[in-house]
């Protein structure tokens, strides 16, 4: 999906003037195409299905659970268009000795952030993209991010982070639920 970047530039320029800016001072001239050119590289998950991004091999894997955390990613809240941000962490264990490359784990949460969100749906989508594809045995998402609607306006709580998780198949089994925990905790 392409963005239609004239629409984006009017609907700016519409936005600066609702907020009794000057469109053409100094600091606001070009900004619309700007931001226009912005939405290109912050919106570009819109329309994208993240499984094309999957690479997997084979390796021997005896129900090993395997961990990608502290994944950086950017995603903007679709209730008030503003930036929310943190880290993710996946982990799985295997089928079959069915392995994902962990650069694919990375993109599918790219992708993802990648589109007006909200950070329970993007928790789920990752759990449920991750599943179909690799069809692991089970699969823990964790993310935490602050959010700027909670940070810049409302109560205005800087450094408040919300924690989301969803869990599949055998990582809903307390024993492993709890290692993932501990691994996704346990810091350097």
């Amino acid at each position: 999906m392409m963005i239609d970047k004239a629409k984006v530039e009017r609907a700016v320029q519409l936005f600066l003037e609702g907020i009794g800016e000057d469109v053409n001072r100094d600091g606001l001239r070009g900004t619309p195409a700007r931001v226009a050119e912005a939405c290109t590289e912050i919106f570009k998950g819109v329309g994208l299905d993240p499984t094309t991004a999957m690479e997997f091999c084979s390796a021997p894997n005896q129900d090993e659970m395997i961990l990608v955390r502290d994944i950086p990613f950017y995603s903007i809240c679709e209730h008030h268009l503003l930036p929310f941000f943190g880290k993710a962490h996946v982990a799985y264990i295997p089928n079959e000795d069915r392995i994902a490359g962990f650069s694919s784990l990375v993109r599918v949460i790219e992708t993802m952030a990648k589109r007006p969100q909200m950070q329970e749906r993007l928790t789920t989508e990752i759990a449920d993209t991750l599943v179909a594809s690799l069809e692991p045995k089970g699969i823990v998402v964790v993310i935490e991010a602050e959010h700027m609607c909670l940070t810049m306006r409302g109560v205005k709580k800087p450094g408040s982070l919300t924690v989301t998780s969803a869990m599949r198949g055998i990582m809903r089994k307390e024993a492993t639920r709890a290692e993932a925990f501990a691994l996704i905790k346990g810091r350097r």
